[in-house]
């Protein structure tokens, strides 16, 4: 929390706030608030989504000020509230333990109590008087320094911070200077960034503060680990998988389970893997790279299936998001009615979050599913039978794309109150091009599960990042065409077409 930035799009002056936000941090910041205090829900869950990835490539924390509601929505990493926002207890129930929660206070009182009510860290100020707060209570440096004694979670002082003013920091405790204008009205707000964070590791040394960040780049990553079919057009199967992981900074491992012939308009040939070879590459992998969480796809035969769990049981593999591919979005099976069975019998059981499409879930449930209604009681029934947490896709509806996420007891931690479900809204984004949606989500769940996120917030997460590759407007090909995997990437234009 060395360098917390906090946003404010008064000064773009024609930037872009994804341009800024990339630049603070290039520039050495280490913590991103999203705070637009006159901006509307829906701006604010744009922001978000173009925002997220940005900081999650660089590994650096992202939380939405106040807004506890959005952040449970698009997936962000926690939520800051002031003293007359959300109580930091409520935010704590809504968005679950893995999220950060921070607090704003300006007595020693607050913050013990803040604290005590599960703070992940305090926000300190206003320690100079401000406009972006004009009604803050100033903050003397003597208290603040109480406050730092007073409690045992990070500290960061706020309020007209910039690199001639951090001298109002020195000696207290703090573990870092949050600043709004200091970076968003610069010139250049990488330099401004670099000049901030030079100036503070001077001042409060030149490690990291306590406060646990996301995996770096420069550091050992995360693994995710896919294990599907080929997809020679790059659209899916492992490179839409590749991309996903890549996309979120973490290293991405594959144990391929059969080559495809394939392009936008259609399959032409499978070669399948031999059992033996595809469980050789499972093993490899855990001997030397162990992944935190994994992803499987295509698995075309019942002897697959079969060499799969087995591995994976072996290795006593955690953090399983299985995407069951067995029906094409024309209803068409695409395995047999064997590997259908062994699916149901070997691989469900290992997984923690199963992804089934609306077909693929009326097989596995054994009725029909076609409206919301049906999906939640699909979504329910297969949490009850395999003990998973299911995720029923609806992309299959003509205005929007929701989704039911159904939870057991064993991801609430409620024992006695049975299965629990979530929906997960969002408007059909109007393209043709959504070859590799399925495997996209996926691995990008898998991603959240090895970053540490909780499931609902990797879900969330995972589907705010597909809607920004869908959002792209990438358009490839004669037939459907891919999505764009590294859109975060470029976020302030359309993909040349």
């Amino acid at each position: 929390m060395r360098l917390y930035a906090v946003t404010d799009r008064a000064w773009l002056n024609g930037r872009t706030l994804p341009e800024l936000v990339a630049d603070a941090i290039a520039g050495g910041a280490t913590f991103i608030q999203l705070r637009e205090k006159h901006a509307t829900h829906d701006e604010i869950v744009a922001l978000a989504r173009e925002l997220m990835p940005i900081c999650h490539a660089a590994g650096v924390p992202f939380v939405i000020d106040d807004e506890v509601e959005i952040a449970r929505e698009v997936g962000a990493d926690g939520v800051h509230v002031g003293q007359s926002d959300t109580a930091c207890a409520d935010a704590r129930r809504l968005l679950g333990d893995g999220a950060i929660i921070g607090v704003s206070v300006q007595t020693v009182e607050e913050a013990r109590a803040a604290q005590a009510a599960g703070a992940d860290y305090l926000g300190v100020g206003a320690l100079i008087p401000t406009p972006t707060k004009p009604d803050a209570v100033d903050v003397t440096s003597e208290e603040l320094a109480r406050i730092c004694r007073a409690v045992d979670i990070p500290v960061v002082g706020i309020g007209g911070l910039r690199v001639e003013t951090l001298d109002v920091l020195a000696n207290s405790g703090v573990d870092g200077a949050a600043v709004v204008s200091a970076l968003f009205a610069a010139d250049d707000a990488q330099a401004a960034a670099r000049s901030l964070r030079a100036r503070l590791d001077e001042m409060l040394g030149g490690g990291e503060s306590a406060f646990p960040a996301l995996p770096p780049a420069c550091a050992a990553l995360p693994a995710v680990l896919a294990i599907a079919g080929s997809d020679s057009s790059g659209g899916a199967g492992i490179q839409a998988d590749i991309k996903t992981v890549a996309a979120h900074g973490l290293f991405a491992e594959t144990a391929v389970t059969a080559l495809t012939a394939q392009n936008t308009m259609g399959v032409r040939n499978v070669l399948e893997a031999t059992p033996t070879f595809i469980a050789e590459q499972i093993d490899a992998i855990f001997e030397d790279i162990p992944p935190a969480a994994i992803k499987i796809g295509m698995c075309p035969s019942a002897p697959v299936i079969e060499a799969v769990a087995d591995a994976l049981t072996r290795w006593s593999a955690t953090n399983i998001v299985l995407d069951p591919v067995m029906v094409a979005t024309s209803g068409a099976r695409l395995i047999a009615e064997d590997a259908v069975h062994a699916l149901e019998d070997r691989l469900i059981p290992l997984a923690r979050l199963i992804t089934p499409n609306m077909p693929e879930a009326e097989v596995l449930a054994g009725f029909e599913v076609r409206d919301e209604k049906d999906q939640e009681r699909a979504a329910v029934a297969l949490a009850d039978r395999f003990g998973c947490a299911v995720l029923v896709k609806g992309g299959h509806g003509v205005h929007d794309a929701n989704d039911v996420l159904a939870l057991p007891p064993t991801e609430t931690a409620d024992v006695g109150a049975g299965v629990r479900t979530t929906w997960l809204r969002s408007p059909r984004v109007d393209t043709e091009n959504t070859h590799g949606t399925g495997c996209t989500l996926s691995s990008a769940i898998a991603c959240g599960l090895a970053r540490g996120l909780g499931l609902e917030e990797s879900v969330a997460a995972a589907k705010s990042y597909l809607m920004g590759a869908l959002e792209a407007g990438l358009n490839l090909g004669a037939g459907s065409g891919p999505i764009d995997h590294m859109w975060a990437y470029r976020p302030h234009q359309k993909v040349p077409v």
